[in-house]
């Protein structure tokens, strides 16, 4: 990706997401609270630096954006209001636009849905694809 694109791109995850990763301290609290630590490549801190430094490709391509649970753990924990959650679910909307796959539809959720599936999930599903 050229340097330009990069550098569109991580305005466009600032912006999306309304956070400012430069108030990050790295003090990894979130990282330490986060239920999904161990099912991410990057934790919560990391990725809050990969953004303020411009990496999103890098987090493009990353597995880990998908196992977030958007549960906001990480901001309760974070002494400078940084959500980190908040840059992850921007990534993943990144992802998704650059799919064409921009919407799940209302009408496509009842089939998709379980029974047996926390509602946690599901309201971490509206959030990822009602965008």
């Amino acid at each position: 990706m050229q340097k330009n694109q990069e550098l569109e791109l991580t305005a466009t995850i600032k912006r999306i997401s309304g956070v400012n990763p430069r108030l990050c301290m790295k003090c990894g609290k979130c990282s330490a609270t986060c239920p999904a630590f161990d099912e991410m490549d990057y934790h919560p801190h990391q990725f809050v630096d990969l953004v303020d430094k411009g990496q999103i490709e890098k987090l493009m391509n990353s597995k880990g954006i998908w196992n977030c649970l958007s549960c906001f753990a990480c901001l309760e924990r974070c002494p400078r209001m940084v959500e980190p959650a908040k840059l992850i679910e921007a990534v993943r909307l990144a992802v998704i636009r650059q799919q064409g796959q921009n919407h799940l539809k209302p009408e496509q959720i009842p089939d998709l849905l379980d029974e047996n599936l926390p509602q946690q999930a599901i309201t971490s599903a509206f959030r990822k694809y009602a965008k």
